[in-house]
């Protein structure tokens, strides 16, 4: 069977894809786009991953390299999740007419936090902090003895993520 042009390309995007994947969690690889092209930035970036681990420094994707490649991504894939710290700081407040990433985790924390008790509201998870979730969060605030202002500050997100993760670890 011929190795065809196309082929070749996708061969060469996939080990860039591993490469990208992989610099996003460790800053001595370098990242790179893929586009299916092994020039210099390619090799540059094998180079540095072969430097990483232990690997021969020929900036060829051989298969001690292809190997080890896909042997560090699945190996990073099975570990313990990565827990991801979002609240931006201790002083920030999250209030009614804000939006974004941020509200729909509220939002879903929320929703979570309802199905185990009776007094909350099931909330639209849109990402919009409208008066329905500025509701919700009053309900969570009083049954946690927080002060009732609506808003998500630092006490109230940590009493959000701690009752959530106690909610999932029981289950």
């Amino acid at each position: 069977m011929i190795y065809t042009e196309t082929q070749k390309r996708e061969h060469i995007r996939e080990l860039q894809r591993y490469l990208q994947a992989l610099s996003m969690f460790n800053k001595k690889l370098l990242y790179i786009i893929p586009d299916g092209i092994f020039g210099n930035e390619t090799a540059t970036a094998v180079r540095a991953f072969q430097r990483e681990y232990g690997l021969m420094e020929s900036g060829a994707a051989d298969s001690a390299t292809w190997n080890k490649l896909v042997a560090v991504y699945r190996d990073f894939l099975s570990h313990v999740p990565v827990s991801y710290n979002i609240f931006p700081s201790k002083n920030y407040i999250l209030r009614e007419g804000d939006d974004g990433l941020l509200v729909y985790i509220i939002q879903a924390m929320l929703n979570d936090f309802g199905k185990r008790h009776d007094n909350l509201i099931s909330l639209n998870v849109d990402g919009a902090y409208g008066k329905a979730t500025a509701d919700a969060v009053k309900k969570f605030q009083r049954s946690v003895n927080l002060n009732r202002t609506g808003a998500v500050n630092a006490p109230t997100w940590n009493m959000l993520a701690l009752t959530s993760e106690h909610d999932n670890n029981i289950r």
